[in-house]
């Protein structure tokens, strides 16, 4: 029997694009010969409620139609199901969201059919996902897996704003890029004690990214080297910077070469914990969360993957 493939498709993602463009998502899908069955998310969390009811009836290969959002919902329902382990899952995306950050790390092309003929052809990736504890603004303790990045201070804050845009339907491909610009002025510097494997760090901080992946916020390389099977978070800090040279740099996160600047440094750790007086913000794969304190824990070579052939793969080989 051919392998079955359970689709969970966000109608809303993309401005609407993954119910718009679901009828030739689908007719592609049976074109390539990929047997399936879908499902329609209906609210926040219906996706990660999804994956885990088919994983325990029997589903093994998960394809998310949607953007970034919709795909950490999926892989907090693959990593909270207690049925098989996640490694034993088979994680695929069509993207129809408007950022794909993931994506851009594994070359999964914005193309439907080509994203499609990726799916098919079955190149597999086992990669490292992320655990997060932090506190949500009643003061309780929450739990948040993720595989691609998390971005806090100033990157919180203008993924907050950005998803606020979403929400009442005006964000656009550019929503994260100018919304820095807005920000720039009324955000402040914090105070923060950050725990390494080897040391910590006492430091204010303007903004901080810990990625598995290398790409956020809509194509921005906040971590540049990160390697996703490597079995380590890369930590990018900003310190406190001007912000006219904020402004001057802004285009230098689209190639990571704003890890040279003086103000920004980078680390690598399997455990990060973050601690401050004044509550830092945090978004996980393009989703707004709590605040401090932070613990994140590597789950190394968790999570099967289906690639395109991407320049770190290739790199790989090589």
């Amino acid at each position: 029997m051919a392998t079955e493939w359970f689709v969970i498709v966000n109608p809303n993602a993309g401005k609407r694009k993954g119910q718009h463009d679901w009828l030739t998502i689908a007719r592609l899908l049976g074109e390539a010969g990929i047997n399936y069955i879908n499902i329609f998310t209906e609210h926040r969390d219906h996706a990660m409620q999804l994956a885990r009811k088919y994983i325990e009836k029997g589903f093994r290969n998960i394809i998310v139609v949607g953007g970034d959002g919709t795909l950490n919902e999926v892989v907090n329902g693959i990593f909270t199901q207690n049925h098989i382990p996640p490694a034993e899952i088979t994680l695929a995306m069509i993207p129809v969201g408007t950022g794909n950050d993931w994506c851009r790390m594994y070359n999964i092309s914005n193309d439907y059919k080509e994203a499609i003929d990726t799916i098919a052809k079955g190149n597999e990736f086992v990669q490292d996902a992320g655990m997060l504890k932090y506190f949500t603004s009643l003061g309780q303790e929450k739990t948040r897996y993720f595989i691609n990045m998390a971005g806090m201070g100033f990157d919180a804050l203008v993924a907050k704003k950005t998803n606020r845009q979403k929400e009442k339907g005006k964000g656009n491909p550019f929503s994260y890029f100018i919304n820095i610009f807005s920000s720039l002025f009324y955000y402040k510097f914090t105070k923060t004690s950050i725990a390494l494997d080897d040391q910590t760090l006492l430091q204010e901080v303007f903004s901080m990214s810990v990625g598995i992946c290398q790409f956020n916020g809509g194509g921005m390389k906040q971590a540049p080297n990160a390697k996703p099977d490597d079995g380590l978070f890369d930590l990018t800090i900003i310190r406190p910077i001007g912000k006219f040279k904020v402004i001057r740099n802004v285009v230098k996160l689209f190639d990571g070469s704003f890890t040279a600047l003086p103000e920004v440094s980078t680390y690598t750790s399997s455990q990060i914990k973050i601690s401050s007086i004044t509550p830092i913000y945090i978004e996980v794969d393009g989703e707004s969360l709590g605040h401090t304190p932070f613990e994140f824990t590597i789950i190394p070579k968790s999570l099967r993957i289906i690639t395109g052939n991407s320049n770190f793969l290739q790199s790989k080989l090589d």
